[in-house]
């Protein structure tokens, strides 16, 4: 088996709507996202590959224009968007799409912060 990992960031507002009256991030604040998106399968002896990096970006580049610049909480099933539903946001997207993808991880470079969604 082989596993083909795509990337893509996006910068997006949002604000935590179950912290506390008071609490900072309970006020709209925004973040640089990094995401990776991998995929899990046989090599094609026809292409040699599992899938085409070409697909794989074009999906990946349509929930970007999703994300990017957006409130996250706007978005159907993001309405707590924290990095563990945006990873299971972005997972469920992408399975749709692209069968095969058995990981994303997102993170937030700035803070040192990271989730993975791999379901099991």
């Amino acid at each position: 088996m082989i596993e083909l990992t795509q990337e893509f960031g996006f910068d997006a507002a949002h604000f935590m709507p179950h912290r506390e009256a008071g609490d900072p991030y309970r006020r709209m604040h925004g973040h640089s996202f990094h995401a990776e998106v991998t995929l899990k399968g046989e090599v094609d002896a026809a292409t040699g590959w599992v899938r085409d990096f070409a697909e794989i970006k074009a999906v990946l580049d349509e929930l970007r224009s999703t994300l990017d610049h957006c409130l996250l909480n706007e978005l159907p099933g993001l309405e707590n968007p924290t990095l563990e539903n945006l990873a299971c946001f972005i997972f469920s997207s992408m399975n749709t799409q692209l069968p095969g993808v058995v990981r994303v991880r997102v993170s937030r470079p700035s803070y040192g912060q990271s989730c993975v969604y791999e379901p099991r």
